[in-house]
């Protein structure tokens, strides 16, 4: 991925071209999310987003509702675009998943500001909080959304320090959720620092 790259019109397959592929596509998206998963606690999954989870994203949509016509797909990629990492951050989808519909409206009121509790800290470096982009219908006053959109920015030295091979965890330091998940398995840790530039280190 390219610095500040964003996915155009060109990238998306038309519905007919995704049904044939879209098999072999979905296989394999399952393979590459694995290590871009990471659970915090019993109820919270984050979800970190690339070109490639965003293509996937905006191909389904494409597909599901068999959008046609350059100006629909533009639609969906304003929407996508803005959660592919920047070359110095971290993007995510976060879902606080709970089956019971009762317990997870407790829960929901429980973890109100959820997002601005979660937050990642490189090994040597002083944590980095996430910053929230959050227009769900779910989201009132009273309680938190199910899905939040984070991001997570980094300065250059924590960076540089990723890929000279330094650890990070992941936590929620939330009073009604405190969890942590250190270090972040080396799967993860590799995938994610592909989402950094490394000339934005220097």
């Amino acid at each position: 991925m390219t610095d500040n790259s964003k996915l155009t019109v060109a990238d998306i397959s038309t519905p007919d071209q995704y049904q044939r592929q879209r098999p072999a596509v979905r296989r394999a998206m399952i393979d590459y999310k694995k290590n871009r998963r990471v659970a915090l606690g019993p109820h919270v999954t984050l979800h970190f987003e690339d070109m490639m989870t965003m293509r996937y994203q905006v191909q389904e949509m494409v597909y599901a509702e068999n959008l046609r016509g350059d100006d629909a797909i533009e639609q969906e990629l304003a929407a996508y675009n803005p959660l592919i990492p920047d070359g110095t951050n971290l993007k995510c989808t976060l879902m606080i998943e709970v089956s019971d519909p009762d317990q997870r409206h407790q829960i929901l009121r429980d973890l109100l500001a959820l997002e601005q509790h979660v937050g990642i800290q490189v090994d040597g470096h002083e944590p980095v909080m996430a910053s929230a982009n959050n227009d769900s219908a779910e989201s009132a006053p009273s309680k938190t959304s199910a899905v939040h959109f984070l991001c997570f920015e980094f300065q250059p030295a924590m960076i540089e320090a990723l890929f000279k091979g330094a650890s990070c965890s992941l936590f929620s330091n939330h009073p009604a959720y405190r969890c942590r998940v250190d270090p972040l398995p080396d799967s993860v840790s590799h995938a994610l620092s592909q989402d950094f530039t490394p000339t934005k280190a220097h």
